[in-house]
């Protein structure tokens, strides 16, 4: 399990993690999304053992990660810009990784030729931005590692070679039991992909769930009333109102069947839930947090 608990990180004064904790349970894919400047690739920075914690730990299967090989042996990374040497090539790197990972596999690396259309004796910073994005897949996969941690992962590419990249990576963690935790803007993606999924917010993790229980926790009503709006119970947590003449609809935090329920005493001549996606449970929970989509007149 990869874990940080109470995580401090200060540059300059500024407090970019406050003790923030997050666990990533093992075999899964974990979503952690955010606004810019949340701290998403710091909290990275310190799982892939690059940064000492202020205070706090990061640890995988209990030991600590920071200046510690043994482990770190464990955890391969993509960022969102993929460190590579100025005179390398595909091949020339793939060398690197193989003698940095014990588990490196040439065989996969020869496969991995027929998804590619790329040539590995090239340069790489002579390719383009997404030629170099595959160019990391290529062989960071190779590494055959437990841990895949990935910052904006299929940045650059194009739609068929997304979808060919979640297809390895989903592969890997189905027949491997690879776990990846990947930071992504693309929500709409994530919520294909991801079992788990962490909100964090100035340096904060707000919440951490299964994606099926967060959708479960959340629930989208549409209500038609047969007069004007009643007093709704004071219990419900509503995150969000609005109307368009006599249809209302609200987001509410709990359980879908128990809402309905408490819903029923207002008489409702419509009453109908919808499922919540990811984007939009992000951008209500955020809403909460005072980072929510506000109206400015120009």
């Amino acid at each position: 399990m990869l874990e940080a608990k109470q995580l401090v990180k200060t540059f300059d004064g500024f407090r970019a993690l406050d003790e923030a904790s997050l666990t990533v349970p093992k075999g899964t894919v974990y979503g952690l999304v955010g606004p810019n400047g949340a701290g998403k690739s710091t909290i990275i920075r310190h799982l892939t053992g690059i940064y000492r914690p202020d205070s706090g730990s990061v640890t995988l299967g209990g030991e600590e990660i920071y200046e510690n090989p043994a482990v770190k042996r464990r955890i391969v990374a993509i960022g969102d810009d993929w460190y590579y040497f100025p005179q390398a090539s595909i091949a020339e790197m793939a060398k690197l990784y193989a003698g940095m990972y014990p588990t490196f596999s040439w065989e996969r690396y020869e496969k991995m030729k027929e998804i590619f259309p790329l040539n590995h004796k090239q340069m790489i910073r002579r390719m383009s931005k997404g030629m170099q994005k595959q160019a990391a897949f290529w062989v960071t996969m190779c590494c055959m590692l437990e841990y895949l941690i990935l910052d904006e992962p299929v940045d650059g590419l194009d739609p068929v070679m997304r979808r060919q990249v979640w297809s390895l990576l989903l592969g890997d963690v189905a027949e491997r039991g690879t776990t990846v935790l990947v930071s992504s803007h693309n929500l709409r993606e994530l919520e294909d992909v991801c079992d788990h999924v962490g909100i964090m917010n100035k340096g904060k993790v707000l919440l951490e769930r299964s994606l099926s229980e967060l959708q479960d926790n959340t629930v989208k009503l549409q209500v038609v009333y047969p007069a004007e709006e009643p007093t709704l119970p004071a219990e419900l947590k509503i995150l969000h109102r609005s109307h368009v003449g006599r249809v209302y609809t609200y987001i509410i935090r709990g359980n879908s069947e128990q809402i309905r329920q408490r819903m029923q005493i207002c008489q409702p001549l419509l009453l109908e839930a919808i499922p919540l996606t990811l984007e939009e449970i992000f951008i209500y929970e955020m809403g909460g947090a005072d980072y929510a989509v506000r109206d400015i007149i120009l």
